[in-house]
């Protein structure tokens, strides 16, 4: 047993690809590694977001007509 979980430490980081007729069809990496990739991509999407919103000009409005048009339970 502790062969088996000193190899999965060993192999912790590396990607594994999958061949078929000898071209890459998959990857196999660390779930880790996956997760923290899907969460670079989410951070990549904010901040495109947040550029997004910033290009666009500001508008204000006082506070009794947003309450007017604001429903939440609508």
């Amino acid at each position: 047993m502790k062969a088996e979980n000193m190899k999965n430490k060993a192999n912790k980081g590396s990607i594994e690809i999958v061949l078929r007729d000898g071209k890459p069809t998959a990857v196999i990496l660390d779930i880790d590694e996956y997760q923290e990739m899907l969460e670079r991509l989410e951070d990549l999407e904010d901040l495109r977001e947040l550029a997004e919103m910033r290009a666009k000009p500001l508008k204000f409005r006082k506070l009794e007509d947003f309450l007017e048009e604001y429903h939440p339970s609508a």
